[in-house]
């Protein structure tokens, strides 16, 4: 039971990184997708890898307790549904306009 709530924080931590840092980029990283007809699609790479970098810390700090081979699959579980979600809400994909 543990697990699991750790695992529905970690979830909740990973998808808010993801969001807050695809609507306010530090590094600003973008990949064009395509033109529009409203103007440019790009996706902001940071709120993906900022999430990733979280989750690499947080399995390190796991290996770290000699806690990894119990918690490292449901974090793991964690970074892919929260990963999973922002995609399929399409966080990160903006459209510039060409106004």
């Amino acid at each position: 039971m543990k697990n699991v709530f750790l695992a529905l924080l970690q979830f909740v931590l990973f998808l808010v990184a993801f969001a807050a840092f695809s609507f306010f980029p530090v590094m600003n990283l973008q990949y064009v997708v395509g033109p529009t007809r409203d103007g440019t699609r790009v996706f902001i790479w940071d709120g993906l890898l900022i999430s990733a970098l979280l989750y690499v810390v947080i399995l390190g700090l796991e290996a770290a307790r000699k806690r990894i081979a119990g918690a490292g699959m449901w974090t793991t579980a964690a970074f892919v549904l929260a990963a999973g979600l922002g995609l399929a809400i399409k966080l990160g994909f903006r459209t510039i306009s060409s106004f």
